[in-house]
């Protein structure tokens, strides 16, 4: 397996999708990355030569990925929990922050029911 940014990526797999097992790189900025490298999307990963694997790495330096990434969404959430406002408390509930409707969906978020004694009547 070829690692890229501390992960390994699957050698089977296009580049272009394989790149995408990267923690904050999706199919664009895989495609943009393999672009400036000067790599064929169709190639797959076992069939990349080793200067093409450090141009890829080369480029995939130039994002915020995996790690850093992680840590600076975790200090984000962790800023709205401690100013109070309402996207932090909906956080620190365990609850959907962006709207979503609670009284019957939202089963992600709450966990499994728990079930209220005399509900119905």
């Amino acid at each position: 397996m070829a690692r890229i940014s501390g992960v390994d990526i699957p050698r089977d797999k296009r580049v272009v999708i394989s790149l995408t097992y990267i923690y904050g790189i999706g199919k664009p900025t895989a495609q943009e990355i393999l672009k400036n490298a000067g790599v064929s999307e169709d190639k797959r990963v076992k069939d990349l030569s080793e200067e093409e694997l450090t141009n890829i790495r080369r480029e995939a330096a130039k994002y915020k990925v995996e790690g850093d990434l992680r840590r600076e969404v975790a200090m984000n959430i962790k800023r709205l929990m401690e100013i109070g406002s309402y996207r932090g408390t909906r956080h620190r509930r365990g609850l959907p922050v962006r709207g979503q409707n609670t009284r019957c969906n939202a089963r992600t978020r709450k966990g499994p029911s728990k079930t209220v004694a005399n509900k119905k009547k």
